[in-house]
C-alpha cells in the first residue's frame, strides 16, 4: 500500500520559516510521524495559489497531528490511498507532471557537481527518463524554479554542512513502462530525497489515454 498526504504550512510561524531554509527540520519531523524504525520517505515543498504545502508519499499512514501543529495549522492535513490512482497509469498515457529534484553529475575525481543551467538540468532529466518508465520531449517541459539550500545538519555530537541545488520541472510526459513508472512515483528520482528532492506528481492531460 502507498499513501499520499498533504499538509498546509503556516509561514507565519518561526519554526516553519526556519525549516523552509533548512529542510532537514522537515525531514526529522516527517520521520517522527511514523511508528517503527526510521525510514526515508519521499516528500517535497509545493507552492499553490499563494500557499505552501508539504506533499508526502509513504508506505504507511502517517500521524501528522504533531507535524501540522509545529509547522502548519491544527487539523489541516489529509492522507489518501495512492494505490487506486497508481493503478490507472497505463503505457502510452500522457500526463502533466511536476518534479522537484537535485540534478547533479559525478566527475572523474569523484566530486558531485550540480547542473546549474536549465539546458543541462533538462538533459539530466531526459537522460534518466527511459529507465524510469517514461519519455519526455524537450519542447514539452521546462524548469520553473531553481533554489540553493545551504544549511547545517546534526551529525552525532557535531554538525556538517549541506549545500544542494533544488530544481522544479513542469511539463508533459508519456508513460513507456507502467510498472516502472509507478515505482518512480513511489521511490523518487535522483539524490537528496531526505531534503525534499525527487518527488514527482502527475495529473492527466486532456489528450491523455
Amino acid at each position: 500500500m502507498m499513501y499520499l498526504s498533504r499538509i498546509t504550512l503556516n509561514t507565519a510561524l518561526r519554526e516553519t520559516m526556519k525549516a523552509l531554509v533548512s529542510p532537514n527540520l522537515f525531514h526529522g519531523a516527517i520521520e517522527c510521524s511514523f511508528d517503527g524504525a526510521r525510514a526515508r520517505r519521499l516528500w517535497r515543498i509545493d507552492d499553490l495559489n499563494g500557499k505552501k504545502y508539504i506533499l508526502l508519499v509513504s508506505e504507511a499512514v502517517p500521524d501528522l497531528k504533531q507535524f501540522a501543529e509545529q509547522f502548519g495549522y491544527a487539523g489541516e492535513y489529509e492522507t489518501k490511498d495512492y494505490a487506486p490512482f497508481l493503478n490507472r497509469i497505463l503505457e502510452g498515457g500522457r500526463w502533466q507532471f511536476r518534479l522537484t529534484a537535485n540534478p547533479v553529475v559525478s566527475k572523474m575525481n569523484g566530486k558531485i557537481m550540480a547542473h546549474i543551467t536549465p539546458e543541462f538540468q533538462k538533459k539530466w532529466l531526459g537522460s534518466r527518463a527511459q529507465k524510469l518508465g517514461f519519455s519526455v520531449d524537450e519542447a514539452e517541459f521546462q524548469t520553473v524554479q531553481s533554489k540553493w539550500y545551504d544549511f547545517r545538519k546534526k551529525n552525532g555530537a557535531g554538525s556538517s554542512r549541506v549545500r544542494l541545488l533544488s530544481v522544479t520541472f513542469e511539463g508533459v510526459l508519456t508513460v513507456t513502462d507502467a510498472n516502472r513508472f509507478r515505482e518512480t512515483l513511489c521511490n523518487g528520482i535522483g539524490r537528496e530525497k531526505a531534503y525534499g528532492q525527487g518527488l514527482m506528481t502527475i495529473i492527466r492531460c486532456k489528450d491523455g489515454k
